[in-house]
């Protein structure tokens, strides 16, 4: 069995910051893809940045340069660094995790979100 759990959302002003962090656990033999995803109010579900288990990333236009993805393989954690924040990026923010198990099964997985909320 493996899981994925989100951190770190909260109430922030325009212009703030916040660390958003995603815990895999379980038996893990591999993390093959990390992500952000976040959802608005009356929105679809969208990309925020992700991350392939070789470490290639990738952004939504509307945050590059703001958010930066890393990942600790150690902790088998994922970290959404979310510098100058707009009123825009409130959203439940997501993870999700392509993970290979112990027992040679490949799980995709969503957290069970975190808010955040960008007060002007």
């Amino acid at each position: 069995q493996v899981d994925v759990v989100e951190s770190g959302g909260g109430l922030v002003q325009t212009g703030g910051s916040l660390r958003l962090s995603c815990v895999a656990s379980g038996s893990i033999v591999s993390i093959n893809y990390m992500g952000w995803y976040r959802q608005a109010p009356g929105k679809q579900r969208e990309l925020v940045a992700d991350m392939t288990g070789g470490g290639r990333t990738q952004y939504a236009d509307a945050v590059q340069g703001r958010f930066t993805i890393t990942r600790d393989n150690v902790k088998n954690t994922v970290y959404l660094q979310m510098n100058s924040l707009k009123s825009e990026d409130t959203a439940v923010y997501y993870c999700n995790a392509v993970i290979l198990s112990d027992r040679g099964r490949e799980y995709a997985l969503w957290g069970q979100g975190t808010q955040v909320t960008v007060s002007s």
